[in-house]
């Protein structure tokens, strides 16, 4: 796999995580890549709390086995209710994954900008669960923000991205979960 390089030179990178499955592969292609990022775990979306704590365990376990940072967020999910409602009934995809994806990157945003980050991503692309299109929008109205803030929308898929994701949520054992994360999801699979 290339080498990954960030925008402007940069080393440190803030990377949005939404479980060890989707994010082992990418963090660990950062370390090969002499790359310093710090995993944020901010998924109030993810219910119930038990899967939760489930996936961000994992998370921290595998960040561990690194040596890479972890920012952990509130489980804010009486906001995030506040923020999807009328949104219910939408499909996946749809306007509640918007407003999910854009409160999750939000405060990713402002994390990254109040720790002078100068760049910040996300695993949620990596998913074919997700549209990355939209996922990417997210990143960058929240980085558009700042002034000295970019939001990196690299394509993890491209250049065996997925393939690697898989064989290391495979190596490690990760849990794979069945859902995207938020009660409204589970109805989809």
């Amino acid at each position: 796999m290339e080498k990954l390089e960030l925008p402007y030179n940069q080393k440190k990178v803030l990377l949005h995580v939404c479980c060890a499955t989707c994010s082992g592969g990418i963090i660990e292609r950062m370390v090969e890549s002499d790359l310093s990022p710090t995993v944020f775990f901010y998924n109030p979306n993810i219910h119930p709390v038990a899967e939760y704590e489930k996936r961000k365990a994992e998370v921290v376990s595998f960040c561990g086995q690194l040596g890479v940072e972890y920012v952990d967020v509130d489980y804010d999910v009486q906001n995030w209710f506040a923020r999807i409602k009328g949104l219910e009934k939408e499909p996946e995809r749809g306007g509640r994954c918007t407003k999910c994806f854009d409160m999750r990157m939000e405060r990713t945003a402002l994390y990254a900008h109040e720790h002078e980050f100068k760049v910040m991503a996300t695993s949620l692309s990596i998913s074919r669960w997700k549209d990355q299109k939209q996922v990417h929008g997210a990143g960058d109205r929240a980085a558009a923000r700042y002034d000295d803030l970019l939001f990196w929308d690299y394509n993890w898929r491209k250049s065996g991205g997925m393939e690697r994701m898989y064989q290391v949520a495979k190596e490690q054992d990760f849990y794979r979960q069945q859902y995207c994360g938020c009660v409204f999801s589970v109805r989809e699979t």
